[in-house]
């Protein structure tokens, strides 16, 4: 068995489907073709990506996925628009001067170009802007290309608010699929977003999952249950996050790493298993 056919999906409310583990590209630099190829051909079907070269090497991302040349309808793409104030502004995607939404269709041509590609499964705003307005404002500008049939669905990052993203939900006409957000003790794992998240079928994608958590991964509830499964405590917080349709992003750069994610899919935890899992998360 393939580790293509061992990692399931997931169907958006937009009807996306979405691979439960995701391989996030940022910070990668010269090492982004080399490393989503790697990705690739480990079995990953999902790629995360954005229109920020101060994080992101997006045209690496292109030429890796070009590498591999898998058929596109078997990838799920994602890419994102940073406003002006997460940027290099020596290096943007969009003119610094032009208004929102041409800064919003100048960043999604360039993901286009970059990533090979005619149409984005998920474009993604990287972070609300300084106002609710403003931020529906480029919300609005997003929603023309899922009309136009050149994004499939929306969503939103670094958004911890819940306030914040039920006001977004309520006003948008296209509705977010996706809310990506760091998963940290310090916002309290977004239990509450979460919830929200699942109560409206938006599906949460988590980044910094590892890095953020050191201390619950060296819990001995997550100890106890890696050694019972005979795997990583990192394998037993990835598979615990995909019981509760939780999607993580991956930013490994070890392909024994990469094979060891997808192999979670190999074995199943309890709900006595998930309940102790809870209690951390």
């Amino acid at each position: 068995m393939t580790a293509e056919h061992r990692q399931p999906a997931l169907i958006s409310a937009a009807g996306v489907r979405m691979p439960r583990l995701i391989y996030g590209t940022a910070w990668k630099a010269e090492h982004t073709a080399a490393l989503v190829e790697a990705a690739l051909r480990t079995g990953f079907r999902g790629i995360d990506s954005a229109a920020q070269p101060k994080h992101y090497d997006e045209a690496g991302v292109g030429a890796g996925l070009a590498e591999v040349a898998l058929p596109r309808d078997s990838l799920y793409l994602q890419t994102k628009f940073t406003p002006p104030d997460g940027q290099d502004k020596t290096r943007l995607p969009y003119a610094l001067d032009a208004p929102l939404a041409t800064q919003i269709e100048q960043s999604l041509q360039s993901s286009l170009r970059h990533l090979g590609s005619d149409y984005i499964d998920g474009l993604i705003l990287h972070s609300p802007l300084a106002s609710r307005a403003a931020t529906l404002d480029a919300w609005r500008a997003m929603q023309q290309w899922v009309t136009r049939g050149v994004v499939r669905q929306l969503g939103i990052s670094n958004c911890y608010a819940l306030a914040e993203f039920d006001a977004l939900y309520r006003a948008a006409d296209i509705k977010p699929a996706v809310l990506q957000n760091r998963f940290y003790a310090r916002t309290r794992h977004d239990r509450e977003l979460r919830a929200y998240c699942r109560a409206h079928d938006v599906i949460y994608q988590s980044f910094w999952t590892l890095t953020a958590n050191p201390e619950a991964l060296a819990s001995a509830t997550l100890r106890n249950l890696a050694l019972r499964h005979r795997c990583a405590p990192a394998q037993i917080l990835y598979r615990y996050l995909t019981h509760i349709d939780v999607v993580p992003l991956i930013g490994t750069t070890s392909v024994a790493h990469m094979r060891e994610d997808l192999s979670i899919f190999e074995f199943a935890l309890d709900a006595r298993e998930c309940d102790a899992l809870s209690l951390l998360f």
